[in-house]
């Protein structure tokens, strides 16, 4: 707990906070998620980012994590309040692995090490910023120990404390969290393995249990996340993809030489196999994904008595020894044959894009292999000959910064790597020591004193080589934007311009255009409604016909689409798109811009505001309508001769059958409501006609009109529209996550059970794909800055 608190403290006292996802992404989520709970509405949907996105479906939108109960706490969660909820992961995780090491009888000075391995070793310490990975990392060390106590007891009740463990570990589900859930299932068959058909009989009952209980925690949550991702811009990721994320295997020399690459100091330029230098075209890490290092100590006895005496085999410790080389394999992806054959063969691998994301598990595991062999040392009845375990050690240490330099010098780069190899000479001759000074003493005060030099060097050795730095603490004032209580004047000036009076059919939309790493997302927290965002999942509809990536952080990645070929285009009108915050003149990014299409509204010291005047209402009433082909609008981009404000397109007749083209009758609506899910509009019409809700189209709202339910039709290839009659009514659109949800699942069902001809492809997908994958506009292959300009756009730290 002590070692938690000094290694945390930078973050703890907010003098540094976690940057890049952490602000960018996970606290704008968590502040929505805030706000949401605190004004009384549902925070399962927002309208916030890309158009409306469904909250209560996506993963990192953290409403089904911890984040829940300081949300519930806080309106407002401040910087040092999320740093210290990520930081509480790690402290559950190292308790987790302590008390799997108590269980299994573990010299104290081993427990202690395997547990400030796991909670500040690999890429636990350095992609601290992937909040959801962390959290699912966290849960993974307390799942470690109660799977192996359910395995050990035998009883029910301890089968439904490991099910729970590992369903929250899955919750949010993540390559860690798949991941570690396999290394579970290797636990079991180990045991079953080692103890025959006993252990089997004895385990099937608290296995049962678990698996009821881990199931009540993820069926529903999971659901809804699958349905989002088929329907997602990333149902699933090609190998070639995938593979781009792979860890490099020349990555692995940083587990003894910690900075070899200049992942830490800033003074030196990033130069290892992600940098502009190692054919970065090829493989797609920032420069902290590289960072496998967990210490020396660790790393020495694993060579020594590891592999030096074949403890590495022990009966006890052999199934995380062969789980920790297969997450090794796995990380290197592409590199070896092991990750085609996971991919092919594993379920839910096809679902994620970085094997590299295994080295979460490699720190974990390897820390408790470390903390057996230790153990093991210090438990031999007969002292180990341990001067000749140092000799092999050393030995192994010099020849590894030996290499190192070599390569570093065939590269061009010895007096970078030159200080980072000598370091790590340091801190494994200092490891050695303490392990030859502990390993001879077998008195009464021994454990003490083991574990006192083990923590205190482990500790040292890890607040020195992974402590704060670059890619996981900067200052705070660097992510001004995201408070909501910010000065900025560019927030204040969009606040005070989307600003409507009670009542009106306008809730004006606003794009955030290459305004920086930490703006996409700044929607969520202020409340304003941006066409684009932050997120790796989005809906495929939305971004086929808008053009959107996972960010916005640069103006060069505005991506436009035949649908929305320019600012001066129909969608962007009935998007309601009337605001543009640029960092660059807008002529820079948009070519088709003529003079007065965009007015400049005002200057900011953050950049350019330009006003659309030809942005539609949010809720609009048409009285005429007309039949469209989207799926033809979205590929080629023509609409069909109709004024969009007498005419709405459907892509099916509505159910009150009337004449196609434009009417004569005339409306007004007035938006009396607008919440996260519930959005109520009154409308009064001289003659039967369609209320437009210029919000995304989703299959998991549902309408009324007069309390009596009405179908929402898809209108203008992503709007909803619902068919009313002459008069004054009020139309009530509510979110229905379970209903729908349900709904959608029996549809998809009922589609597999019919014959294969008889099957009615879904509007707006096809068999060649999502209409992004159609168009060609998945994300294209990932751009490497030159290392002057990483720093600005941060794709580095992603």
């Amino acid at each position: 707990m002590c070692a938690w608190v000094v290694l945390s403290w930078p973050w703890l006292s907010g003098s540094v906070t976690i940057p890049f996802d952490a602000k960018a992404h996970f606290q704008a989520q968590i502040q929505f998620l805030a706000q949401a709970l605190h004004s009384g509405q549902s925070p399962f949907w927002t309208h916030n980012v890309f158009g409306g996105s469904p909250q209560v479906a996506d993963p990192q939108s953290l409403i089904f994590s911890p984040a829940i109960l300081l949300a519930l706490i806080s309106p407002s969660p401040s910087f040092r309040e999320v740093d210290v909820y990520v930081l509480l992961h790690l402290l559950g995780g190292g308790l987790g692995v302590l008390m799997f090491a108590r269980q299994r009888g573990w010299h104290p000075a081993a427990g202690l090490l395997a547990a400030l391995v796991f909670a500040f070793g690999a890429s636990a310490a350095w992609r601290v910023q992937h909040v959801g990975q962390i959290a699912s990392f966290g849960f993974f060390g307390l799942s470690l120990w109660l799977t192996a106590r359910m395995l050990d007891r035998g009883t029910i009740g301890a089968g439904i404390l490991a099910g729970l463990a590992a369903g929250f570990m899955v919750l949010e589900p993540d390559q860690v969290a798949l991941l570690a859930a396999y290394v579970l299932v290797g636990m079991v068959v180990a045991h079953w393995l080692s103890g025959g058909m006993a252990s089997l009989r004895a385990s099937v009952k608290p296995i049962a249990a678990a698996s009821i209980a881990g199931l009540a925690v993820i069926a529903l949550p999971l659901l809804w996340t699958w349905l989002f991702a088929e329907a997602s811009t990333r149902p699933a990721v090609d190998i070639v993809e995938a593979g781009r994320g792979s860890l490099h295997p020349l990555s692995l020399i940083t587990a003894f030489v910690a900075d070899l690459f200049g992942a830490r100091d800033p003074k030196v330029d990033f130069w290892g196999p992600y940098s502009p230098a190692w054919h970065a075209g090829e493989l797609y890490l920032s420069q902290n994904m590289g960072q496998v290092y967990a210490g020396a100590l660790p790393f020495l006895l694993l060579i020594a008595p590891g592999l030096s005496r074949g403890w590495l085999w022990d009966r006890a410790i052999r199934p995380f020894s062969i789980m920790l080389l297969l997450m090794v394999l796995f990380a290197l992806g592409r590199y070896t044959p092991f990750f085609h054959f996971a991919y092919e063969f594993l379920p839910g691998i096809k679902a994620f894009r970085r094997p590299a994301d295994a080295t979460f598990l490699i720190g974990g595991l390897g820390a408790i292999v470390s903390g057996y062999l230790l153990h093991r040392l210090l438990s031999e009845e007969k002292p180990v000959a341990i001067l000749r375990e140092v000799a092999v050690a050393l030995a192994a240490a010099l020849l590894i910064a030996g290499l190192s330099l070599l390569m570093a010098s065939q590269r061009g780069h010895f007096a970078d790597a030159l200080v980072p190899s000598l370091s790590a000479v340091g801190w494994a001759v200092a490891s050695l020591a303490v392990l030859a000074v502990i390993a001879r003493r077998r008195g009464l005060a021994a454990p003490l004193l083991a574990s006192l030099l083990v923590c205190g060097l482990v500790g040292a050795d890890l607040a020195v080589n992974n402590g704060p730095n670059e890619s996981t603490a900067l200052a705070p004032e660097l992510y001004d934007v995201l408070r909501p209580e910010t000065r900025n004047e560019t927030v204040a000036l969009l606040k005070t311009l989307t600003a409507q009076p009670a009542g009106s059919p306008r809730r004006d939309r606003i794009e955030l255009l290459g305004m920086g790493f930490e703006w996409p997302n700044a929607g969520l927290v202020h409340g304003f409604d941006h066409t684009l965002g932050y997120n790796p999942l989005r809906l495929a509809e939305f971004s086929a016909a808008v053009g959107t990536r996972d960010s916005i952080a640069a103006p060069e990645e505005r991506v436009f689409t035949p649908l929305f070929p320019s600012y001066h285009c129909r969608l962007a009108d009935l998007l309601g798109l009337r605001f543009i915050a640029s960092r660059v003149p807008i002529g820079q990014v948009d070519r088709g811009l003529h003079d007065g299409d965009l007015r400049l509204v005002a200057r900011t010291r953050d950049g350019y505001v330009y006003e659309n005047p030809r942005a539609l209402p949010r809720a609009m009433f048409v009285s005429g309508w007309q039949m469209a082909d989207f799926d033809a609008m979205t590929t080629t981009g023509q609409w069909p001769e109709s004024d969009p404000r007498q005419v709405v397109l459907l892509e099916s007749e509505p159910p009150m059958a009337s004449p196609q083209g434009a009417g004569p009758g005339r409306g007004e609506v007035r938006l009396t409501r607008y919440r996260n899910t519930q959005i109520e509009i009154d409308v009064s019409a001289d003659r039967a006609g369609f209320v437009l809700l210029n919000d995304i189209w989703h299959p998991w709202w549902r309408a009324e009109v007069d309390g009596v339910p009405a179908e929402i039709l898809k209108a203008n290839v992503l709007f909803r529209a619902v068919q009313v009659p002459a008069g004054t009514h009020k139309v009530r659109f509510s979110f229905h996550p379970v209903e729908g949800a349900i709904a959608e699942l029996r549809e998809r069902v009922e589609e597999k059970l019919e014959p294969q001809s008889e099957v009615a492809t879904a509007p707006g997908r096809g068999p060649s794909g999502s209409p992004a994958t159609r168009l060609g506009l998945e994300p294209p292959e990932p751009r490497q800055l030159p290392v002057e300009d990483q720093r600005a756009a941060s794709p580095r730290f992603q």
